[in-house]
């Protein structure tokens, strides 16, 4: 059973379009004379709060006291860092909502922190893909003991939240960077800002490949340069092309597939979490939220994709908000694109199979966009999911376009990014910084010159 898809494994596709070798402001300023809708904001309705307790149900149902992680897919004792981020994100908003009390937070956090302290590491050098809930040991996706790698965009969204909480709660740095520095970063980023994930298979070496497409690779990489290390690579958007679909140009990941094995995905939530998380700003940019994006090209590209499903609604009637998602059954993950493998609305399985019938309303992608632009569309998006819940369970993972009922699976990272969307309308993005009295463990590492110096950390690695 597969928790998320293997995303250090996707590739891009070399369909046609208009193909940029190198990037500059030219679908910006294209596109500068649009005018772009305002993220929602303000206190939450009773609706609103009401969804929240609802998806915080599924963390209070999957909690697993013995370690302090949480179950990725309901009642499945297994997880990835990815799903465990969206947890992060999900313990944080039940908080601020005033959903758990601070004792709650506190001893759900302080479990958590001290598992990801003492968990084995792939290879001694990072985490695992995928932990068993309640053990905490390191298990491959049947949830079987056993290596099976690590996943460089999951850690970049661990790195992301870890940062974030950090920064609001700075009584537990010490803990987060004592987790941190126990990683070894030699193989995961290079000198160049290349991230690579590790891919361990029976009978064959370690693989170390790099990892990441358009949307999710320049996301996790920001997590990767919130803590100093050089990203500069994997935060270009090249290459890429754009194809145009209903008169906008998307932009699509173009290396091939058939050297690299894997595809490439244009989906919604790569754009939606760095809308929310870090408000499309760069990660030098420690400003409060405002709608001033300092990663242009992010934002743009971001608006196009909110613009092109708006589109599709308008032209065919199909409620649209797609991105990858769970499935009851196998193969248990499909991502449901805008744009893939030549196709437009293209919804296939990690192996490339055509499964039309698995297209969705996604619930995170549609209240993602929500709350990120405030138009009619997403008006009417809003009232198509946001009754889609069970309340002992929480929220269902979508709505399937072709009319054959709901997805009848609840997740982690659907019920996580949920709460966090809605979290984002209190507060603006959630990356909030406090003004610094010391140095942390994690600056000091830095400056210690011997201490860790086989683990490439980010001013040895700029060193190297």
């Amino acid at each position: 059973m597969r928790l998320v898809p293997l995303l250090c494994l996707t590739c891009a596709l070399t369909a046609c379009g208009n193909s940029y070798q190198g990037f500059s402001n030219d679908i910006v300023k294209r596109h500068s004379h649009w005018d772009t809708p305002e993220p929602r904001s303000g206190d939450l309705t009773e609706k609103e709060l009401e969804m929240a307790i609802i998806a915080w149900k599924y963390f209070e149902n999957n909690y697993q006291e013995s370690t302090g992680l949480v179950n990725a897919v309901n009642n499945y004792p297994s997880v990835t860092w990815w799903d465990a981020s969206s947890y992060l994100a999900g313990m944080v908003s039940a908080l601020e909502f005033g959903i758990i009390k601070r004792e709650e937070f506190d001893r759900r956090f302080t479990k958590f922190i001290t598992t990801l302290n003492t968990i084995d590491l792939f290879m001694g050098e990072l985490p695992n893909k995928a932990y068993n809930t309640q053990n905490a040991a390191k298990v491959d996706y049947a949830n079987q003991p056993g290596e099976i790698g690590y996943s460089a965009l999951d850690l970049g969204r661990l790195l992301i939240w870890l940062h974030i909480i950090k920064h609001r709660f700075p009584q537990y740095a010490s803990a987060i960077d004592s987790a941190v520095l126990r990683w070894n970063f030699c193989n995961v980023v290079d000198e160049n800002g290349t991230m690579f994930g590790a891919l361990l298979e029976p009978g064959k070496p370690v693989q170390y490949l790099q990892e990441g497409r358009l949307g999710y690779e320049e996301y996790a990489a920001k997590g990767f340069e919130l803590w100093g290390f050089n990203a500069d690579q994997a935060l270009m958007p090249e290459p890429y092309a754009t194809i145009n679909m209903y008169g906008y140009d998307i932009p699509y990941d173009t290396r091939d597939p058939r050297k690299l094995k894997a595809h490439s995905y244009v989906v919604t939530e790569s754009y939606v979490l760095d809308g929310i998380e870090l408000g499309w700003d760069v990660t030098s940019d420690r400003s409060a939220h405002d709608d001033d994006y300092s990663h242009e090209w992010v934002a743009d590209f971001a608006l196009q994709i909110y613009r092109v499903q708006e589109k599709r609604y308008h032209e065919t009637g199909i409620i649209t908000a797609r991105t990858e998602h769970q499935l009851a059954g196998a193969p248990y993950f499909v991502y449901d694109t805008i744009y893939t493998d030549g196709f437009a609305w293209n919804t296939i399985s990690e192996a490339g199979e055509f499964l039309p019938q698995y297209a969705a309303v996604a619930i995170k992608g549609a209240m993602g966009m929500w709350v990120l632009w405030d138009t009619e569309y997403t008006d009417l998006l809003f009232e198509h999911v946001s009754n889609v819940y069970d309340r002992e369970k929480g929220f269902y993972e979508g709505i399937y376009e072709n009319g054959t009922g709901l997805i009848n699976t609840f997740t982690s990272n659907n019920n996580g990014i949920l709460l966090e969307i809605l979290l984002y309308k209190k507060q603006g993005k959630l990356l909030q910084y406090q003004d610094k009295t010391a140095p942390s463990l994690w600056d000091k590492a830095l400056n210690n010159p011997f201490e860790y110096q086989s683990q490439c950390l980010p001013k040895q690695l700029a060193s190297q």
